[in-house]
């Protein structure tokens, strides 16, 4: 059954795996090499995946193909380097990884801080350092990266503490002056949509990040043709198409996959007007656009017209519901059955064995105090794979705890008169298990594993970061695009889907009582 479960991470050679991580250009991206590669080859798009690190891991371990990347991520962040690397260099060293960059795109998206646009702010980096009640609110990876926060505030010495703030929600927590300083980049729609100010680097920290694509090596000889059509996509990009593509999206509630599909219908419809094949930059070439702030008039658009955005019922119930429904199901379902399977055994033993009850109970508390997101991550290296495996092994580890409890107290608790009655009676002790104890503590033993399900329920909406599917998926779009009806349309069918099983397994409970209530008798009896 585990097995069966988790076709995803046993994927088929012949399929490409695109990976993207979770913030609008990433998904756009993303959908533009899947839409090019998909004529040619089965396509798969893992997007969302998370932050650097864990699409890093999902591509070294295989578990995807390629994804979009940036310069300065791969030299500072991933190949650890003190100073920007040339293309040269950083393809030598990931080439000993089993790694390749390719594919410059044509942009740059460079990171930045912006503040408000009123009159008075501060307009430069290097004057934050004498302002100390600014309020930071950064993206939790800016705070963590070489690139990042730490040498930021070193170099222009800034001893203020960021809070931790998710990219998608940055521009309303600035708008309504709950911060006052957020990181940005360059190519993002809201700049000018928010009248805000970007702050000019005046020391050069930043390096570029001009957009490229990492890859396994071996893609290129498993997927030549959808290889040689992802490579047409070279040098195409300008910053004003992506910041009109982001716009599109964040602005106009435009679906990723509608987005990548407009641009690539007009690229091919300007590549036969003009009867020649899409123009492929030298690999050396990296673009050098500079940082745009807003999106030229008339620039790429993906569609000239304003669409209205669908309404909550139409969200919760568009195209994807049932297979997000099945998906999380399966996960919750899996978990909780693969730690039944563990947790009543254990539990049993912990009843009967008084001194394995504390060395039992406290692995299993200490294994809930994992932070999921962490335990997540940790899977990704461990197991070797993204997607339904890693997610079922943690969702596994966090239901464990309630039924093990539950069993242990629902046995401990069974009036030592009964156990007396029976044992009176000749019943061996695996037959006082079976048809005495057991039963009894069924009620029990039932309410831990209700918790477990109930539990399991709205901590796999977190599996969707690393690509397991399920409602999730909804909501950490909805936060990449702060689109709350989006995320409504991710949390309102896990929070139904919970009170159904609590409700199933209360249904359940009744008639486990009844039945013991009808039978305990009958079975002294015999």
């Amino acid at each position: 059954m585990f097995l069966f479960a988790a076709p995803a991470a046993t994927a088929a050679d012949d399929v490409l795996r695109v990976g993207s991580k979770r913030f609008t250009e990433s998904y756009i991206l993303g959908e533009l090499l899947a839409q090019s590669a998909a004529p040619h080859a089965r396509v798969e798009h893992k997007q969302g995946l998370g932050n650097t690190a864990i699409v890093l891991a999902a591509l070294k371990s295989g578990s995807i193909d390629v994804y979009p990347e940036y310069t300065g991520t791969i030299s500072l962040e991933i190949l650890k380097h003190a100073a920007p690397a040339t293309l040269e260099q950083m393809r030598r060293e990931l080439a000993a990884q089993g790694l390749g960059i390719a594919v410059p795109l044509g942009f740059n998206n460079t990171y930045a801080l912006a503040v408000r646009g009123a009159a008075g702010g501060p307009q430069r980096l290097g004057e934050l350092a004498a302002q100390r009640g600014l309020r930071y609110g950064l993206s939790h990876e800016f705070i963590g990266r070489a690139d990042g926060w730490p040498g930021l505030a070193q170099r222009y010495g800034i001893r203020s503490t960021p809070h931790g703030l998710d990219h998608g929600i940055a521009y309303e927590a600035l708008a309504q002056k709950q911060v006052d300083v957020i990181d940005i980049y360059s190519t993002d729609a809201k700049i000018s949509q928010y009248g805000l100010r970007v702050l000019e680097d005046d020391q050069g920290y930043f390096p570029r990040y001009d957009a490229v694509l990492l890859y396994r090596l071996d893609v290129a000889q498993r997927f030549p043709a959808a290889w040689q059509a992802i490579r047409l996509l070279e040098g195409r990009i300008g910053a004003a198409d992506m910041i009109a593509m982001n716009a599109a999206a964040e602005l106009r509630g435009q679906s990723f996959t509608a987005i990548a599909r407009d641009w690539l219908t007009r690229q091919r419809a300007a590549t036969a007007s003009a009867s020649a094949p899409l123009a492929v930059v030298a690999p050396s070439a990296i673009a050098s656009v500079p940082p745009a702030i807003a999106a030229a008039p008339g620039a790429a658009a993906s569609s000239a017209a304003t669409t209205e955005r669908p309404g909550l019922f139409q969200r919760i119930f568009a195209d994807d519901f049932w297979p997000l429904t099945r998906q999380h199901i399966l996960l919750v379902v899996m978990s909780v059955a693969l730690a039944s399977l563990i947790a009543i055994p254990l539990g049993i033993l912990a009843a009967q064995r008084p001194a394995w009850r504390e060395p039992v109970m406290a692995a299993a508390g200490l294994l809930q105090t994992i932070p999921s997101l962490a335990l997540l991550a940790m899977m990704i290296p461990l197991l070797g794979n993204i997607g339904t495996i890693p997610a079922l092994c943690a969702l596994f580890v966090y239901a464990l705890l309630p039924i093990v409890r539950n069993t242990c107290t629902g046995l401990s608790g069974i009036p030592p008169g009964q156990k007396q009655a029976a044992q009176a009676l000749g019943l061996r002790p695996a037959q006082r298990l079976r048809y005495i104890e057991l039963p009894l503590a069924a009620p029990v033993i039932l309410a831990g594993i209700k918790t477990a399900a109930v539990m399991s329920v709205g901590t796999a909406t977190i599996a969707a970061f690393i690509g397991a599917g399920g409602y999730g998926e909804r909501i950490t779009t909805g936060l990449a695009l702060n689109d709350n009806t989006l995320m409504l349309a991710g949390a309102l069918p896990a929070a139904v889907l919970a009170l159904l099983t609590q409700g199933l397994f209360e249904w359940m409970e009744r008639g486990f009582k009844a039945s013991v209530a009808a039978r305990a008798p009958a079975r002294l009896r015999a």
